[in-house]
């Protein structure tokens, strides 16, 4: 109950401090600001716990220690680097620079170097590609943040106070009620800002079905990758179902540069280790970062529909060479698919957010489509979702699991979950009992009426391997069948009921002695 009410109050603080930056950029913007302040304080607070532990028996606290304590902080930052991959000095907390701001001082050049310095203490160090660059997306000279310094300095000053009343650490309950938090604020960004806010993060609900499909019947993972992980929110979602502790290593990457610091502080926020994940920043198909993993866990929302450069060279490269066709340059969804299925584990499970146009669409994406059925028999499941539950497009989306070893290779399941879903202003959304709903029969694997089917191979090869899903799951819904007789009977009613109207009518004129009408 204390976790829960701490949560929404922090939820209600972010977004008040969201609105005080709201009127000067856009929500894209001031994200970066707002979650890189939290990043900070997360770290501050964390530091200064840990340094007081070290300091217990000498019974100080690690704000105490001066320039006077030169062996101390030496020995502090060699546990803190290699514990938390990271050093503050005691004048770089958060709270030290909050309490300058709200005294009125100038702190952004005080507050530039702090962030520098966060990053310079892991150079040369195993969480120097973690840190390094985290805060390049806070620029404290931007004129969005106010025409001149002093204004700045008022804006981010106002920022840090309202942060400062905020106690992220409580307990052992501080990586939920943050990193719950943290999710929530870029929800309502993605939420309130349209595509370009949200272009990196996938509904939470869908993750969870993606999550729980990976996951079904296991406690812990090896290793789990998200190929265009955005923000890091599907693989964390991954990890929720057998917990963070129970998944050996985290893979991910990411091509935008923002979005990619937002996914190493996330990681860092829901306590994962520095050591236990390995994200990078660049283009996955061109330049994968992790071709010698194979992971048990394999998700993914990839941009629909996006361009790629599908070049000849690909056609050698072992992720697609085996297919004969490449995917189209102006859609990537199949060579994402190729390229995870390239890093699944034989023992692993993949679930994929994709347009619907991947089930039937024919030329070299019909070609892979059959290769992957006929050929390999990795498809497990095809997924239909309802239109409209992604921010910043309204299409209709599918989810396609695979498996290296299925437990049932001579069928594939079909489900068409379209229809369940609610409506939230512009936006549908699954909700938690349509989530179940599908997971239930995933996991009996029985057909279900104008819901679910259980098809052959044989069949899929008669339908020439298109798998739209209409094609497998008949949700046609007879009309009744019109009872001529009855309305005969009816109309009779009605004449006889218009012809006694008609007489009344003519008698109360008699009476008046007036014309009646015709």
């Amino acid at each position: 109950m204390v976790e829960a009410q701490h949560k929404k109050e922090l939820e209600r603080q972010l977004w008040n401090i969201a609105n005080t930056l709201r009127g000067n950029m856009s929500a894209d913007e001031f994200r970066d600001y707002i979650l890189g302040f939290i990043f900070y304080k997360y770290l501050s607070e964390r530091m200064e716990n840990y340094a007081n532990d070290l300091l217990k028996p000498d019974n100080l606290t690690y704000r105490q220690l001066t320039t006077h304590h030169q062996d101390e902080l030496a020995a502090i930052k060699i546990e803190s680097v290699d514990y938390l991959g990271y050093f503050l000095l005691p004048n770089e907390l958060f709270e030290v620079l909050a309490a300058k701001g709200k005294n009125g001082e100038f702190i952004l050049d005080e507050l530039h170097d702090v962030l520098r310095h966060i990053e310079q203490s892991t150079m040369g160090t195993a969480s120097e590609d973690d840190f390094n660059g985290l805060f390049s997306d806070i620029d404290l000279t931007s004129n969005r943040l106010g025409k001149n310094p002093d204004e700045r300095n008022k804006i981010i000053s106002k920022v840090f106070e309202h942060l400062n009343e905020i106690q992220f650490l409580l307990d052992d309950t501080e990586i939920d009620v943050l990193g719950d938090a943290y999710e929530y604020l870029i929800g309502e960004f993605a939420s309130g800002a349209g595509k370009k806010a949200g272009e990196f993060y996938t509904p939470p609900t869908v993750s969870k079905l993606l999550a729980k499909l990976v996951t079904a019947g296991k406690t812990r993972l090896r290793d789990v990758y998200d190929p265009t992980c955005g923000s890091g929110s599907l693989l964390l979602r991954v990890a929720k179902e057998v917990g963070v502790a129970n998944v050996g290593h985290f893979y991910g990457q990411e091509k935008n540069p923002s979005t990619y610091n937002l996914a190493r502080m996330n990681m860092i926020l829901h306590g994962v280790h520095y050591r236990s994940f390995s994200i990078v920043q660049d283009d996955t198909l061109e330049r994968p970062a992790h071709r010698d993993n194979r992971m048990e866990a394999v998700v993914a929302n990839p941009p629909f529909s996006a361009n790629w450069s599908a070049a000849d060279s690909f056609k050698t490269d072992e992720r697609f060479s085996d297919y004969g066709k490449l995917a189209p340059a102006s859609k990537a969804d199949f060579a994402f698919v190729q390229h995870m299925l390239a890093h699944l584990a034989d023992d692993g499970t993949m679930a994929v957010v994709l347009p619907h146009g991947v089930l039937f669409r024919g030329a070299a994406e019909g070609h892979i489509r059959r290769y992957l059925l006929e050929t390999k028999n990795w498809l497990d499941a095809v997924i239909g979702l309802p239109a409209n539950i992604f921010y910043g497009t309204s299409i209709p989306t599918c989810i396609l699991v695979f498996k290296k070893q299925r437990p049932q290779a001579d069928n594939v399941l079909f489900i068409d979950a379209s229809q369940y879903f609610s409506k939230a202003s512009n936006q549908n959304y699954l909700q938690n009992e349509d989530v179940d709903r599908i997971l239930s029969v995933y996991q009996t694997r029985q057909n279900r009426d104008k819901f679910a089917y259980v098809a052959s191979l044989q069949e899929i090869a008669d339908n020439d391997y298109n798998l739209n899903i209409p094609r497998y799951v008949d949700t046609f819904e007879e009309e009744e069948a019109i009872d001529l007789d009855m309305v005969a009977s009816q109309i009779a009613e009605l004449d006889t009921e218009m012809v006694e109207i008609d007489n009344t009518i003519a008698d109360f004129c008699q009476q008046l002695n007036i014309k009646a009408p015709r």
